[in-house]
């Protein structure tokens, strides 16, 4: 199987092209990747030698480049997006036009081109934000963010395009994800790196905001299961069964680097914070037989000595988007 990833070179895409490059020497993997701000060509430094991984510079709202990348393989994994919800707040055009544009672009040249299966990566944001008890895939969608707006739109349209056209689409939308490689705006990198460097960290209103974290590893065999074994036209929730409130992560974290609270500042509420995050995955856990294997307790300390251990990736990024 031939595998198209577009945003390959992000957090989640350079974490799923490692991930099968590593484990497969016969596996075949173009990367589509504008490089933008979060797209670091150096996050697949590791896999770069192996003979089946070609990469190609180039923006999925393109449609000559999309149709050219888009021939000869046979199937799609859709991570690329805009994906910073505080960037979306201040400016939304960036998020309708890569993440429902550049997706509707490429659902149209994988029709095009009769691609086998097209995984769209999607994130439990689309289904707003719930009090009490957890979300299954026929949750209806609403979003509260231009960001998460912008994701429902495009797994709307992918799912349309199931229906419309007969393309092989399926969905995923995971929980929160953390590990290596994340760009270091996110809360954990940005908050171990500015820990890590004697600095504050930002803490929204209260921290009573609940997250369910999942590592990226997991992430990525659930992708892989979804894309072998998934459902044509079917949506599968991706869970890391790990619910923390923001100030008990935070806590986690000033433990982890040895700080006290003296180093918190606590800054005005995000617009329209989402206050609980909780999907239900029994479909992809019963279907397909997923489990997550990193436990978050190994996976943050983990996690925490990778960003010790790599302030050469992640100090030059840092320094050019002024964090």
């Amino acid at each position: 199987m031939r595998i198209l990833v577009t945003g390959g070179a992000g957090f989640i895409g350079s974490e799923y092209v490692r991930q099968r490059l590593s484990a497969d020497p016969a596996a075949r993997i173009t990367v589509l990747d504008k490089l933008t701000y979060s797209g670091v060509e150096a996050n697949l430094a590791p896999v770069a030698g192996h003979p089946g991984y070609t990469f190609v510079r180039g923006d999925i709202c393109d449609p000559d480049v999309v149709g050219e990348v888009m021939a000869d393989h046979d199937a799609v994994v859709h991570f690329a997006a805009e994906s910073h919800v505080d960037r979306s707040i201040e400016g939304a055009g960036p998020f309708v036009r890569t993440n429902v544009l550049g997706t509707q672009v490429l659902l149209d040249a994988a029709v095009r081109h009769r691609v086998g299966r097209f995984l769209h990566v999607s994130t439990d944001e689309v289904y707003g934000s719930i009090s009490e008890g957890s979300w299954t895939e026929e949750w209806p969608l609403s979003p509260n963010s231009p960001y998460s707006a912008s994701k429902s739109g495009a797994d709307l349209l992918a799912l349309a395009y199931h229906r419309t056209h007969g393309l092989d689409v399926v969905v995923t939308r995971c929980t929160n994800n953390y590990g290596p490689y994340q760009f270091p705006e996110k809360v954990i990198p940005l908050f171990i790196t500015n820990l890590i460097d004697g600095r504050t960290v930002p803490l929204y209103g209260d921290g009573r905001n609940i997250r369910d974290w999942l590592h990226v590893s997991d992430h990525c065999r659930a992708i892989d299961l979804v894309l072998h074994g998934g459902r044509a036209g079917e949506v599968y929730n991706v869970g890391g069964g790990t619910e923390v409130s923001n100030h008990k992560l935070t806590g986690l974290l000033l433990d982890a680097v040895g700080a006290g609270w003296d180093r918190v500042s606590y800054v005005a509420d995000r617009k329209g914070h989402d206050l609980r995050y909780s999907l239900d995955d029994s479909k992809i856990r019963e279907h397909l037989g997923y489990a997550p294997q990193v436990s978050f307790a190994d996976g943050l300390a983990a996690t925490v000595a990778w960003y010790r251990e790599h302030r050469s990736w992640w100090e030059p990024l840092k320094a050019r988007a002024a964090l």
